[in-house]
């Protein structure tokens, strides 16, 4: 009722019940357009005014419709009367839905966020959204200072080059046991505790028959550390048997060194064995050419230091395969030029070696003797496979030449089963391959390749 006491006629109620604040604006992509009533037009020409307008159609040329027209603002209420509920706008679900991000980011308008809210209590997979992203936001948020430590990068650095030392150029001659000894530190870095007293039998050749040792992978080590020693001594390095009357013969060394390690070796023997490793390529590579033709005396022969590190390349492959099989460990043989240049240094060594045999009476005597220099009876020596070649083999004197065209047999093995002959790991007999031509040759080079082998 009106203050003049008259009813209204509804005013008052519309006025008490209409919106002070127009709810959001739809975008673009919200509207509805095909259910949208689209304003008439007049047909060109005019038309009269009580004449049918056609309605307006939706042309193929996709003109777009005219945007309807603002609802008008209410009037605001009298004065005097109580400020009307807020409600929430009506959205469609996917606002909502898109909203959901920046409602976790407290980022939305009061309305919005009402909005969103109403919508969560009613939507099952917007609400498990919604607390994804609630807790999302909740990391985003930490107490901690997000400055890097200033000690990281020293801590970083020290832990690389504990692991492995700062690199400088290697000269090619060094790079097999340079690759050896870390395939090796690779294999003992994975094995356990117990593992290390796995027992291993190590095995080589002695005149003509098989000889063996058993020992445990600590003791493998322990063996390698006390033959590097060797070569330590010759680069002026500390020798792990110490100054004095330390015995050169590999066997002999390695018995010293055993018998001096009171309690059971277990895996503290890396360590040192692995310092020695890489004392000895750092000075080798500073020392460069100079230091490639140095000495090493093995107590019956002799090497320079390029091939004494290739010696020791073969022994710690070959060694690094008994632990591994030992372990149940798998262990590849090298790459292919390095498994090469082990086979030529095998190969170079066998004149000598049948030399010595023959001095032994353990092989055929010499047919034709030749000076020093010429080529003489030769072997040809075919090795297939990864890191194969030919060699000829001179069989009558060290000093002679092996030539193609005074071969008198042919040998043919596979890279990795002539090296396991080298090794002692197969005999002489076992070792399968094509054989042609003089038969007491073969055999004497055969017996010859396994007699380089030792403990």
């Amino acid at each position: 009722m009106s203050g003049d006491g008259r009813e209204s006629e509804g005013g008052e109620e519309e006025v008490r019940g209409a919106r002070r604040i127009p709810g959001p604006r739809g975008a673009a992509d919200d509207l509805d357009l095909e259910s949208m009533a689209l304003p008439a037009l007049p047909p060109p020409g005019g038309a009269a005014a009580d004449e049918p307008v056609p309605e307006q159609s939706r042309s193929a040329a996709g003109d777009a419709p005219e945007a309807p027209e603002a609802p008008e603002t209410p009037e605001p209420a009298a004065h005097g009367d109580p400020e009307p509920l807020t409600t929430s706008p009506v959205l469609p679900h996917r606002v909502l839905k898109a909203l959901l991000g920046a409602w976790a980011l407290s980022a939305c308008s009061a309305e919005e966020t009402a909005a969103v809210e109403d919508h969560l209590t009613e939507c099952a997979p917007c609400a498990d959204e919604a607390l994804r992203l609630r807790d999302a936001v909740g990391l985003l948020h930490t107490d901690g200072s997000l400055d890097l430590d200033p000690k990281l990068r020293s801590r970083v650095m020290d832990g690389c080059l504990s692991r492995r030392p700062a690199r400088i150029p290697v000269p090619e001659w060094a790079a097999p046991y340079d690759a050896e000894t870390a395939r090796l530190d690779a294999l003992l870095r994975d094995i356990g505790n117990a593992e290390w007293h796995a027992p291993v039998r190590l095995r080589w050749f002695e005149a003509e028959r098989e000889v063996s040792r058993r020992t445990t992978v600590a003791g493998v080590i322990n063996h390698l550390t006390a033959v590097d020693g060797l070569l330590s001594a010759a680069l002026g390095l500390d020798d792990p048997l110490g100054y004095g009357e330390a015995p050169l013969d590999p066997t002999e060394r390695t018995e010293s060194y055993w018998s001096s390690t009171v309690p059971p070796p277990t895996r503290a023997v890396r360590e040192p064995w692995r310092a020695q490793s890489h004392e000895l390529i750092r000075t080798a590579s500073f020392a460069g050419r100079n230091v490639a033709e140095a000495s090493v005396s093995y107590g019956t022969f002799a090497l320079p230091l390029q091939d004494a590190l290739l010696d020791r390349a073969f022994e710690c492959w070959v060694h690094g395969g008994d632990i591994a099989e030992a372990v149940d460990y798998p262990y590849p043989s090298p790459s292919a030029a390095h498994l090469h240049k082990m086979i030529d240094l095998a190969a170079r060594m066998l004149p000598a070696a049948l030399a010595g045999r023959r001095g032994a009476g353990l092989a055929g005597p010499a047919k034709d003797l030749v000076t020093a220099g010429a080529p003489g009876r030769s072997l040809h020596l075919e090795i297939e496979g990864h890191g194969g070649g030919d060699w000829y083999i001179a069989l009558d004197s060290p000093a002679a030449v092996g030539s193609p065209e005074r071969a008198v047999a042919q040998v043919a093995l596979d890279g990795v089963e002539f090296c396991r002959l080298v090794a002692g790991r197969i005999s002489p007999v076992e070792a399968a391959g094509g054989q042609e031509g003089d038969r007491e040759a073969i055999r004497d080079v055969l017996f010859a390749t396994a007699s380089l082998s030792r403990l």
